[in-house]
């Protein structure tokens, strides 16, 4: 790994800043915690100040792709809302929570680096 992925990776010992799961060695993406918001037909992007080392935090695919290029606080919004969509659009899901399967809650989404009192910029410590 080269020494600016090191650097973003080490930010939060090799876990998801959002989720927190323990990040592969290759795979794991670099997101921009402060979106920078690129333009895919001429590849520019908004707030090119922001595409710094610094601005990177590691997180897996999957909540780098979910996040896309929204600010934290409206991707909050939306994950919060998934499990109304799933009752509204999934007759699985439904079924499983019939069968005890699913247990819902109302829990208030809490990222990882929120939960750790991480800052961004600075390393995790796990002391």
């Amino acid at each position: 790994m080269n020494k600016k992925r090191q650097a973003i990776w080490d930010k939060s010992g090799g876990k998801c800043w959002y989720c927190g799961s323990d990040l592969p060695e290759k795979g794991w993406h670099a997101d921009h915690f402060e979106p920078i918001q690129r333009n895919w037909w001429d590849g520019t992007c908004e707030h090119p100040e922001l595409d710094t080392e610094d601005n990177k935090v590691p997180a897996c695919a999957s909540c780098n792709l979910n996040k896309h290029s929204m600010p934290l606080e409206s991707w909050r919004k939306i994950i919060q809302g998934y499990v109304f969509s799933l009752n509204r659009d999934s007759t699985q899901y439904r079924l499983a929570k019939r069968y005890g399967l699913i247990q819902e809650t109302d829990v208030k989404v809490t990222f990882w680096f929120e939960k750790h009192g991480c800052e961004e910029g600075k390393p995790f410590s796990e002391e």
